[in-house]
């Protein structure tokens, strides 16, 4: 093996020909290897019992060390060695748990094999067992620690159900490290948004979230790569903190970072692609449908070199493990900076809906987030203003605190409450006042007047505000200014005997809908 590059190849070569069924002497005259070196790889090979799977996996130095690790020990086929590796298939997933290491089961297998191996032996044959059972190292993964997520090279097509198109899906793919327990959808893009409701699905599925999720540099995840701190996107490290999770990104030329979802994926393609047939699926939801119920016969499955599946690695040791979900699933948002205008109101653009600010805000800079649901308004990193999302147009979304105090009263205002302040006074002061707010064009005008107007039931009695009102009814004027001009000249007192006004209908007047 003096050269790695020619010998790693003619090996992957040996071991391809060994995986079609090929024999040794066909094996031996197609490579140039020797019989007996092929015969020493191949009894080597099936004692690790690796599959195409587990060699594709393996770097070249990976292969290199394995058998090179493997033909420095013996193998005895001793009824001590076997009990040693069933007692390793059935515990050694144990390792995988918080706080359990090899010298915490060493003691267990003493105590129930007196005649075992001891540390130093056990230490070693653990190592040859660990590589015989999972050659890509699969069981340095602690139960609840990470999730890694991926989308598969291969799209998935189906059938648009409103235009009959055939439209391609991408197909996510995600799995928990220590149980290896897979989930697997097929969504529209790899946009961020659709990133994380696969992301947030697949969390659901599990029933828990792990402390860490590793993506493989997404896009749609990591903005820009570096090797000591990479640039994670702000919406998808919003949704990791969302369920209490970091973002540990996959290190560039690291294949070991990736290696278990790349594994994953690998094997959708044999079980889950290869088995969907031709046929396509109408909809996204169906499709999905369909990806599920293969899906639960991967993880039901017992796995390779194991007496146990994904599904029960999980149960007994990983789910308990696992974070308890967020009551409310995460809320995508988008933002946008905003000067606040001089009445205290940002401008949500795409609804042309105003919400408020503290006053002492006005003019400043502020970054507006947004969801479906939820208006948050930040200034300087922190928050300021939090408002329900209102999509009707040119409204406003005020809270009474944000203005300054000569400022809030105002909030009060709205036609029913001047017609009942005026239906108070008079039956006159109120068609009056009803009058005023159909005829102004704008309910925030109409609303001074109608202030103004009741103001002077204090500065100079009722009796005087009801015969200017009717005064200015018998001109068919209706508004402040008449009103004032009336009382400031007196002319309400030269009504001695004024015939009470006959109230019309108010079928010409504006509704209270108009003013709210």
């Amino acid at each position: 093996m003096a050269n790695k590059a020619i010998t790693m190849s003619k090996l992957r070569q040996v071991l391809k020909y060994f995986f079609q069924g090929i024999g040794t002497k066909t094996i031996s005259n197609t490579t140039g290897v020797s019989r007996n070196t092929v015969k020493k790889y191949l009894a080597q090979s099936r004692y690790m019992r690796l599959t195409p799977e587990s060699v594709q996996a393996l770097s070249d130095q990976q292969l290199h060390d394995l058998f090179r690790y493997e033909a420095s020990l013996p193998l005895p086929d001793s009824n001590r060695l076997q009990t040693l590796f069933t007692f390793f298939d059935t515990s050694g997933k144990l390792l995988r748990k918080r706080g359990v290491t090899l010298l915490h089961l060493w003691h267990e297998y003493i105590s129930l094999h007196p005649d075992g191996f001891q540390l130093t032996s056990y230490y070693k044959y653990y190592q040859l067992w660990k590589k015989r059972a999972e050659p890509s190292m699969h069981m340095e993964h602690k139960a609840g620690d990470k999730m890694y997520i991926d989308f598969a090279g291969e799209k998935m097509d189906y059938v648009d159900p409103h235009t009959g198109e055939i439209l391609s899906a991408e197909v996510f793919v995600t799995l928990l490290g220590a149980s290896q327990l897979t989930y697997i959808e097929a969504v529209g893009s790899q946009r961020v948004e659709d990133l994380i409701m696969a992301c947030e699905n697949a969390l659901h599925y599990f029933g828990g979230a792990p402390c860490a999720i590793v993506p493989d540099n997404l896009k749609a995840a990591v903005v820009k790569t570096n090797k000591y701190e990479p640039r994670i996107n702000e919406n998808f490290e919003a949704f990791a903190d969302h369920y209490n999770m970091s973002v540990v990104p996959a290190r560039a030329y690291k294949p070991k970072d990736k290696a278990l979802v790349e594994g994953a994926v690998k094997i959708s393609y044999r079980r889950i692609y290869a088995m969907m047939g031709p046929q396509l699926c109408t909809g996204l939801e169906a499709l999905n449908s369909r990806i599920r119920e293969y899906l639960e016969a991967h993880n039901n499955k017992t796995m390779q070199g194991r007496n146990y599946s994904r599904r029960q690695q999980f149960e007994e040791m990983e789910r308990q493990t696992l974070q308890p979900l967020a009551a409310r699933r995460f809320e995508l948002f988008s933002h946008a900076t905003i000067t606040v205008m001089k009445n205290g109101h940002v401008c949500l653009t795409n609804d042309k809906h105003y919400y408020s600010v503290p006053f002492g805000n006005i003019g400043k800079k502020v970054k507006m987030m947004y969801s479906n649901s939820k208006v948050l308004i930040y200034y300087r990193y922190e928050l300021i203003a939090e408002h329900e999302r209102i999509k009707s147009p040119h409204s406003f979304s005020t809270i009474k605190e944000h203005l300054a105090s000569h400022h809030q009263h105002q909030l009060e205002w709205n036609a029913d409450k001047f017609i009942q302040d005026a239906a108070n006074i008079d039956p006159v002061v109120e068609y009056y006042i009803r009058q005023v707010l159909h005829l102004k064009p704008h309910p925030e005008q109409a609303y001074r007047s109608c202030q103004g107007i009741l103001s002077y039931a204090k500065r100079v009695g009722k009796d005087r505000l009801v015969n200017a009102c009717k005064r200015a009814h018998d001109v068919g004027t209706y508004n402040f200014k008449a009103i004032e001009n009336i009382l400031q000249k007196g002319l309400d007192k030269q009504m001695n005997d004024i015939a009470s006004i006959a109230m019309p209908s108010h079928d010409n007047i504006r509704g209270k809908d108009y003013y709210q």
